[in-house]
């Protein structure tokens, strides 16, 4: 079992930059592939971003790709999401998510989620 607990959401001004972090619990943490995903209102979930175990493969979705970066310290197991030029589409609610396994693009894949950290940037 695989507890996750995002942070570090909150409103900032396109152009700006987050930082959003993933805590898990779980001692096999670095045997997870690690992703993050993102829902608008009114919108489906949506790939954003996604780790393999090591750190050593990772994979974005177009729109983010140049922008956002994916990172994970395995001694603290913690997951990150560096958002850098952020726009007012950019707006959602980002989740943490988890499968053993290879790093995978589509939610239904993943086992474990967290609870959300509500990110805003305003125009």
């Amino acid at each position: 079992q695989v507890q996750l607990v995002e942070s570090g959401g909150g409103l900032v001004q396109a152009g700006g930059s987050l930082r959003l972090s993933c805590a898990a619990s779980g001692r096999t943490f670095s045997s997870y592939a690690m992703g993050w995903f993102r829902q608008a209102p009114g919108k489906e979930r949506e790939f954003v971003a996604t780790i393999s175990w090591s750190g050593g493969t990772t994979y974005y979705a177009d729109s983010v790709k140049g922008r956002f970066t994916i990172s994970r310290d395995n001694d603290k197991n913690t997951v990150y999401l560096q958002m850098n030029s952020l726009k007012p589409e950019d707006t959602a609610v980002y989740y943490c998510s988890a499968r053993y396994g290879l790093p995978m693009r589509t939610g239904y894949d993943y086992d474990y989620w967290g609870q959300g950290t509500q990110v805003t940037v305003s125009s």
